[in-house]
């Protein structure tokens, strides 16, 4: 009986247990911080070991095989150690991956891919098709081919979950773009982040589909690197040599496999950036043989994802808008690309090596407040002062709300969209809407 250890034990690693166990293997479970209660019952239910606030070194070290979770670095010590014994270290979806024939339909990019994934179930979930969402949203990949298993996956995936993807394989690859994101995390080198995003197109073969944006230079330039044995189905916003998805003359257009077209108005999602990730859904949602007018509908009625350009509520004539979901500069780009009223931006936390000269254009053309929310905004000030701005310091999601509202007059904008990972004040990207949220609602 081959040893698997299991590292981290949140959604994808319970889920990752549990199916090892179900296939026969000798499963332990080992996370350095506290294992939430949901996950401790579902490992106990499966009689599944595990421990939890430290790591039992030779339980670990004698794995045949680690399904790590995608939020361990490769630095973390104990990951050293086994990379240095040469123990195979797998993410959760490529074991997964290993035992079904499920189609997979993956999701990539450095911004879009959550509303992107989330549009593509919506389509198929709306058409009747047996689907199950995974990956960074959604159920465990691995807990679903466990207990119930679907014939379609719509998987979002983060360049940490391709890091240790080896033979895993996409019958439709989407890679929506390739900004700067995480580079603390690949050496400060954007090539190494790059090559990790590409991993999405390894093993395609010539029955499977490769969709992405046609006009992303750093997609361009990785792509003459590869042999690109799926058939290619790039898109771009406005009609251009070898895009087959555009809009043209406000029509959103398909040309292949099967002609499509509709009012670019009846679209539910709005703002450039939704041109993409409509086009890449309704791509992929073609190639998989759904009928004209579910994609319609459902490209119609998408009620949009939570912590990305959520509507609040109007406050005194004040509208604010949580995106939350906006963890890097270029995330935050295409919200204040999309404002259309004077805008207070509330930026700032845990920094991932961010260069925030791609937004200072748009800020000085948007902006009439600044609000920086983290535990040390020294860098937001050197970027930012000097614009002349009015600019608060705030290190709390209470002491932010309090300045919006001073700062913001009727027909303004508080738009939360913080260019950078959470960790420094709150949970998670998701704590901090909920927080906004919550504090925007009492006012």
């Amino acid at each position: 009986m081959k040893r698997i250890v299991v590292l981290g034990a949140g959604e994808s690693g319970a889920g990752a247990a549990v199916l090892a166990k179900a296939k026969g293997f000798d499963v332990f479970v080992s996370d350095m911080s506290a294992i939430k209660d949901k996950y401790k019952k579902l490992l106990n239910d499966h009689h599944i070991q595990w421990e939890e606030g430290h790591h039992t070194e030779e339980k670990i070290l004698s794995a045949d095989e680690v399904i790590k979770s995608p939020g361990i670095p490769k630095e973390a010590p104990m990951i050293q150690r086994l990379i240095k014994q040469g123990t195979h270290i797998i993410s959760e979806i490529e074991f997964a991956g290993r035992y079904t024939n499920s189609k997979m339909i993956c999701i990539t990019g450095s911004n879009g891919k959550t509303t992107t994934t989330s549009l593509i179930f919506h389509i198929f979930k709306d058409a009747g098709y047996d689907v199950g969402l995974a990956g960074n949203i959604g159920k465990s990949l691995a807990l679903q081919i466990a207990e119930e298993p679907h014939a379609y996956y719509i998987i979002e995936l983060s360049s940490f979950q391709l890091d240790n993807m080896y033979d895993f394989h996409a019958n439709i690859a989407i890679l929506l773009n390739i900004t700067p994101d995480h580079l603390d995390r690949y050496d400060f080198k954007f090539e190494n982040y790059a090559d990790a995003k590409m991993r999405i197109i390894q093993n395609q073969t010539e029955e499977d589909s490769f969709i992405y944006w046609n006009d992303d230079p750093v997609i361009k330039k990785e792509l003459e690197k590869f042999d690109v044995r799926a058939v290619q189905y790039p898109f771009s916003e406005l009609k251009e040599k070898g895009s087959i998805g555009y809009i043209e003359e406000g029509q959103y257009t398909i040309e292949e496999p099967t002609p499509f077209n509709m009012e670019q108005e009846s679209l539910s999602l709005t703002g450039k950036h939704n041109i993409y990730n409509s086009l890449a859904a309704g791509i992929a949602s073609n190639i998989s043989g759904i009928k004209k007018e579910d994609i319609r509908k459902s490209l119609s009625n998408f009620p949009g994802v939570e912590h990305r350009l959520e509507k609040v509520c109007k406050v005194a004539g004040v509208q604010y808008i949580n995106d939350s979901k906006a963890t890097n500069v270029d995330a935050c780009w295409y919200a204040l690309e999309s404002m259309r009223t004077p805008t207070i931006l509330i930026i700032g936390g845990k920094d991932k090596g961010n260069d925030y000269s791609a937004i200072k254009d748009l800020v000085k053309e948007k902006c009439v407040g600044l609000v920086y929310l983290g535990a040390d905004n020294k860098k937001l000030h050197d970027n930012f002062d000097s614009l002349g701005i009015p600019a608060r310091d705030t290190h709390s999601m209470k002491e932010c709300i309090e300045a919006c509202y001073e700062m913001a007059k009727a027909g303004d904008t508080v738009l939360l969209s913080p260019c950078c990972a959470s960790f420094d004040l709150f949970k998670n990207m998701e704590d901090r809407g909920e927080q906004f949220k919550t504090l925007v609602r009492a006012l």
